[in-house]
């Protein structure tokens, strides 16, 4: 079973476990002719609605590339738990509201037998369930199911502390229902907020992370010919799609055909093993004794001393064309990039007169 057709099953055991919850509730609240109960089984009706959205977004998420989306759909499953966060923090708001509500002006509830044991079997039934399916999201890196797995849990922590103040009421007559319920809203909201951040970054494109870095850079390094490995950059395309390009230095005494070998190979294992469709670009190393080994020495010696410059790679140079080129990384003290780079080019000017020279300015864009 795949990636999506785990999703998909967790979701659809996510709809049942509500549904049998719900029909559970609608036909005590039947027998005990409790209103409030039938309307509590409709509300975990509704609560099904989170599992539905992650198969649809799941299934969507599905189609083939087209001619509009070459990187297929694999989004929407970003847009899926953006849509089960709102719920959530629509749900926490709804909830302070009311809660404060009470505070103000409570109101003395009544329990029965019949109540209690409707609000433990909940409780059991919503801690399962959401601890399952937010411990399969998080196997599955799926941020609708972590969502989802979280409403079903803070509806468990919403309803016990509704146990709780009923225990309360029963045993010293003190409402703390309100109280509580101020409480949970709180950090439900709190959490819908971390819920809506992890989507909504992916979407805007954050960072990869320097542990993930330094392993590509690590497996890249480790080729045959390779002497070193620059500005990775990694696009996510949803959960099963990266795009990504680096640069790595190779002697200038290989041949196009060892390049063309050494740069497929590459690409190849990042695909197999990361799923990443990486393009390779490179950058030559001068080697022997003449004027260009010289210069990339002595330019990469120079850069090297600033304190401000984490790296420097990607040296070009042509006497024929009279053009010298070389990339930088700064640090993050760097703010006016501008007048840093006609500070480095000033420095170099003189190690070759008469003849351009131009200084690039990278970034680092993992973690």
């Amino acid at each position: 079973m795949d990636r999506s057709q785990e999703i998909i099953r967790t979701s659809w055991i996510g709809i049942v476990a509500n549904v049998l919850l719900a029909g559970f509730k609608a036909a005590v609240g039947i027998l005990a002719s409790s209103v409030a109960i039938v309307m509590d089984a409709v509300n975990n009706l509704s609560d099904a609605l989170s599992s539905v959205i992650t198969i649809v977004g799941t299934k969507l998420s599905q189609r083939p590339a087209d001619r509009k989306h070459p990187f297929g759909f694999g989004r929407i499953e970003y847009f899926s738990a953006i849509i089960i966060a709102v719920i959530v923090l629509s749900a926490g708001i709804t909830s302070l509201i009311e809660s404060v509500k009470k505070i103000f002006d409570p109101t003395e509830p009544e329990y029965t037998t019949t109540t209690l044991v409707v609000i433990v079997v909940a409780i059991v039934v919503k801690l399962i369930l959401g601890q399952y399916v937010k411990k399969k999201g998080e196997q599955l890196k799926s941020d609708a199911l972590i969502a989802s797995g979280s409403d079903a849990l803070f509806d468990a922590v919403i309803t016990l502390a509704t146990l709780i103040s009923a225990g309360v009421m029963l045993l010293w007559g003190v409402s703390l229902d309100g109280i509580l319920g101020a409480l949970i809203s709180v950090v439900i909201i709190k959490a819908g907020i971390e819920m809506l951040a992890s989507p909504v970054n992916e979407l805007l494109g954050t960072s990869i992370s320097a542990d993930f870095a330094k392993q590509i850079q690590k497996e890249v390094a480790d080729f045959e010919g390779v002497h070193g490995v620059f500005d990775l950059i990694l696009h996510n395309y949803g959960p099963d799609v990266k795009i990504g390009s680096l640069h790595i230095n190779v002697y200038d005494t290989m041949t196009a055909h060892e390049i063309h070998g050494l740069t497929r190979r590459i690409s190849t294992q990042m695909y197999v093993k990361h799923g990443i469709i990486m393009t390779v670009g490179v950058y030559a190393i001068a080697t022997g004794d003449n004027k260009r080994a010289e210069l990339q020495a002595t330019v990469t010696q120079t850069l090297a001393a600033h304190k401000d410059i984490v790296q420097v790679h990607g040296f070009y140079y042509s006497e024929k064309r009279k053009y010298l080129s070389v990339d930088v990384v700064p640090d993050i003290s760097v703010h006016d990039e501008a007048a840093f780079i006609s500070q480095l080019t000033a420095e170099l000017q003189p190690l070759v007169p008469d003849q351009q020279v131009v200084v690039v300015v990278d970034h680092n864009y993992s973690e």
